[in-house]
């Protein structure tokens, strides 16, 4: 059985193409899991809502609780990491994370970047350790990708108010959110990254549909590879 989590980082409540104003990465995640589920009706699904309910920003109380030896936090150090565990957990466990997140001034939205620095924990999705070589999926030296002990894909689907925001595009420079995204994760260990984003949102019309389209095809298509993927490591070995 494949571990779904969806998370959605839009503040906007509904969905692009059935309601009015609603959201398009939203009507994306929609989508993908919905797609999912029809190929695997039992799939886990956890889904997380940081658009409506941000996770903590990072606090000087956060980072005294995180890094002070597990032997000596307080009770009130755990209950200030207690929603940053949860969210180690979600990830921990999933095998794909759908994530839903709107490019807004070239990055992230907040309640997003908080996720991320909750998720990105010294001793439970990285560790340190001078003995240790290059890292397995970024550049570095010494860091040790805790969650890299089996094989995690990461979806992110994106909307863009413009356009030309891909690799090899005009403004790709400009974009700071898939780069940002797949490199924390990587970093942790979610060696496969998937990025698929709409654009044209600003100018609308039929610009706005056909991206809209698109993205979903590749979804579709995503979906389906992913899927036979997952299902083939699952099959048994033969002796």
């Amino acid at each position: 059985m494949t571990r779904l989590l969806h998370l959605d980082a839009s503040p906007r409540p509904g969905r692009a193409g059935s309601q009015v104003h609603g959201s398009h990465t939203r009507h994306l995640t929609h989508h993908f899991v919905s797609r999912w589920r029809t190929l695997e009706p039992d799939v886990e699904i956890v889904y997380r809502d940081i658009g409506a309910n941000p996770p903590q920003l990072t606090s000087v109380e956060w980072i005294e609780a995180e890094f002070t030896p597990a032997e000596h936090k307080t009770e009130s150090m755990q209950a200030v990491l207690a929603e940053s565990n949860a969210l180690v957990d979600e990830v921990e466990r999933a095998d794909i994370l759908v994530l839903g997140v709107p490019m807004y001034n070239f990055g992230p939205p907040a309640a997003f970047k908080a996720w991320i620095d909750n998720i990105v924990r010294i001793g439970r999705t990285v560790d340190f350790d001078m003995q240790q070589g290059a890292h397995p999926f970024v550049p570095l030296e010494h860091y040790v990708p805790l969650l890299a002990d089996r094989p995690r894909h990461a979806v992110l689907l994106s909307s863009r108010g413009g356009f030309g925001f891909d690799q090899q595009d005009p403004l790709a420079a400009f974009n700071h959110l898939e780069p940002s995204v797949r490199t924390a994760l990587q970093f942790i260990g979610i060696g496969a990254f998937h990025d698929i984003a709409i654009e044209h949102q600003e100018e609308g019309g039929e610009a706005l549909a056909a991206s809209t389209e698109s993205a979903l095809t590749r979804i579709d298509q995503l979906v389906e590879r992913l899927h036979s993927e997952i299902a083939a490591q699952h099959l048994p070995q033969p002796a």
